[in-house]
């Protein structure tokens, strides 16, 4: 679901330059980009952004400027934050597919072999519901929420990078098991692990499917209003990503274990990559755990299912 933490791009067009110049309220001073030519001078915190630059295929340079409430290295999607909103910025049609594809192919072309959940699910965030994405199709549908769901969103102290963790190597593990079976997990249930040798890929496997499973079992207790049901599964998922897909840390599981064991707390699970960064819990309207103090010095946030991106202001663009 899209929360209510925010990244906004704004871009001014510059008539007869080449160069993207971009501020940021976290990052100091100005990072010039240019529209063609080398970027490999850059620092790591702008290779996202150059990437966006040029696949966005700008007639003239301009200056961007950039505000964000969407914390870094949390788990809660900063940098696809960032890309959506500077791709819709520098004029990309505001198609949740197209969107999805462009932030990819930009963070690919950054050196983090990310996946289209967290783009599509920005994009096509709406109030009051989460989103049911098929990966096979890049179909995507709304799911209600029930009004009486709260969310608390707690980091765990330890910030994360995906390009720093083992992010990509479970991405190359779950890829090899799906060739191995023959098609892609998503589509795999729990028999076809029968195929695998590798102690390691059946339990990378086991996690995507069991997952998969999990989602759809989700759907159908939100439907019914079922939201103890959702809690559990929430955290059965945690159990998985920790145990099956070893993407967790002790700051996380002492966390998680935190939330579980406070009144009121239906379910509770890592958020992102993993390897760091935040838990999310569903919680019953009145429990202690949506007291944001409770968590200090820890950064910890109310959320709720909130429409995703737009397109605020625009003005034709220059290409």
């Amino acid at each position: 679901m899209a929360i209510e933490l925010a990244t906004e791009a704004t871009f001014t067009p510059r008539a007869g330059t080449f160069l993207v110049g971009i501020t940021s309220d976290q990052f100091p001073g100005m990072t010039e980009i240019p529209l063609r030519g080398p970027t490999a001078s850059l620092p790591p915190h702008a290779r996202l952004a150059a990437s966006i630059v040029e696949l966005a295929e700008l007639g003239t340079g301009g200056e961007v400027h950039v505000t964000s409430t969407v914390p870094v290295g949390s788990g809660l999607s900063s940098s696809a934050a960032f890309s959506v909103a500077l791709f819709l910025a520098l004029g990309t049609p505001a198609d949740p597919r197209t969107v999805a594809l462009a932030c990819q192919a930009a963070e690919a072309a950054a050196g983090a072999a990310v996946g289209l959940l967290d783009p599509l699910a920005i994009m096509g965030g709406s109030a009051g519901h989460a989103l049911h994405i098929d990966f096979a199709t890049l179909e995507m549908r709304p799911v209600p929420v029930p009004a009486q769901a709260a969310f608390v969103v707690v980091h765990c102290g330890a910030s994360r990078q995906l390009s720093g963790s083992p992010y990509a190597t479970r991405r190359a593990e779950c890829e090899r098991a799906a060739n191995q079976i023959g098609r892609p997990l998503g589509l795999c249930n729990v028999s076809d692990l029968s195929v695998l040798s590798d102690p390691v890929l059946r339990r990378r496997a086991r996690h995507v499917i069991t997952e998969c499973a999990r989602v759809r079992e989700v759907e159908r207790l939100l439907a019914r209003g079922n939201l103890a049901g959702v809690g559990a599964v929430m955290t059965d998922g945690h159990r998985s990503l920790a145990g099956d897909y070893k993407a967790s840390i002790p700051a996380l599981e002492e966390l998680v274990e935190f939330l579980l064991t406070t009144p009121g707390v239906l379910g509770a699970r890592m958020t992102g990559g993993g390897f760091g960064g935040c838990a999310i819990a569903l919680c019953t309207p009145d429990s202690p755990a949506l007291d944001l103090a409770r968590y200090a010095p820890r950064r910890a946030w109310r959320v709720s299912p909130s429409p995703g991106a737009a397109l605020l202001a625009t003005s034709p663009p220059s290409r």
